[in-house]
């Protein structure tokens, strides 16, 4: 009689589990879909990714991911520095007739360390038009690692690029 209660009581439990897992899991789409079916434009020329974000952009035939930010030395709001500092984006780009390749783009241009706004990509230009949130003194840009959103412009390539061709 005892093991029939505990074995009923253990079923029920394990039962609730695997429910609350469902509900966790239909939450967790909901809001990958609301991320998903957002506008990818925010006005005609300039394109917003957030942190870890893939779009197929069918306009260019061209996968676009933006990866992360690999360095921001950018000084932090509310201070003084010597050097403005520099914010570094990886972003993978992918065509229809390409392999996938990671690319960077600063928010300054810094030839010393090779760091370009823009670059060409399978006969685009893609340029890095924003880089935000913007590191604070008390916060400092460890803490925005996840949150950072970027704009990028693309624009078929003129031939009168003088940064990295690919």
């Amino acid at each position: 009689m005892y093991k029939n209660i505990i074995i009923g009581l253990s079923f029920i439990s394990l039962t609730n589990c695997n429910a609350q897992k469902e509900t966790k899991k239909q939450a967790i789409t909901s809001q990958n879909s609301a991320v998903i079916e957002t506008p990818y434009k925010k006005n005609d020329k300039i394109i917003y990714f957030r942190e870890g974000e893939n779009k197929f952009l069918n306009e260019f035939q061209m996968n676009v991911t933006f990866k992360g930010v690999a360095e921001d030395s950018r000084c932090p709001q509310g201070t003084q520095c010597v050097w403005a500092g520099v914010a570094v984006a990886n972003i993978e780009l992918m065509s229809t007739t390409s392999r996938p390749m990671v690319l960077q783009f600063s928010t300054t241009e810094v030839k010393g360390k090779d760091y370009h706004q823009t670059q060409s990509f399978n006969g685009y230009t893609i340029s890095l038009k924003e880089l935000t949130p913007h590191p604070t003194s008390q916060e400092g840009s460890k803490s925005l690692s996840g949150k950072y959103k970027i704009g990028i412009e693309i624009s078929k390539d003129d031939g009168q690029n003088q940064s990295t061709k690919r």
